[in-house]
């Protein structure tokens, strides 16, 4: 099974071609900077992993992903390799998206229109408004 899972952050804004042909389709490449869960002294704290998503979902990461946005996407890995000008061969891998969304609540990505208030502690949970109360199945 061929199935990758990634959450991280956008290392720049999504790049997005079009397609040629008979069927014009978007292109959109991104990279994502996951964070690796063991450190040790000297290597990199992150992976960058490159991204290709195709069609819509390609219009849709134009649209609203931008740099240092976190995301999750999953999808799977490809690999091929091609020859570059100077006769050497090179051996890519990528991730083609199969889905992706936001991964940060809206207050992380700075909207003003929330209703949830920020967390004082930096634990990963939010801290709902009281008008919320009435509609919880738990008190």
């Amino acid at each position: 099974m061929n199935k990758v899972v990634l959450l991280g952050r956008l290392t720049k804004d999504p790049e997005v071609r079009y397609s040629t042909g008979e069927k014009e389709t978007a292109v959109a490449r991104y990279t994502v900077a996951v964070d690796r869960r063991f450190k040790r002294d000297g290597e990199p704290t992150a992976d960058f992993i490159p991204c290709v998503v195709f069609g819509r979902s390609a219009e849709f990461a134009e649209k609203y992903f931008h740099q240092g946005m976190r995301v999750s996407i999953s999808g799977h890995i490809q690999t091929g390799s091609y020859t570059n000008k100077d006769g050497v061969k090179v051996y890519t891998t990528v991730v083609i998206v199969e889905e992706q969304e936001f991964a940060e609540s809206k207050s992380e990505s700075k909207n003003t229109s929330n209703p949830v208030e920020e967390s004082s502690a930096d634990d990963g949970f939010m801290n709902l408004t009281d008008e919320y109360d009435d509609e919880l199945p738990f008190h």
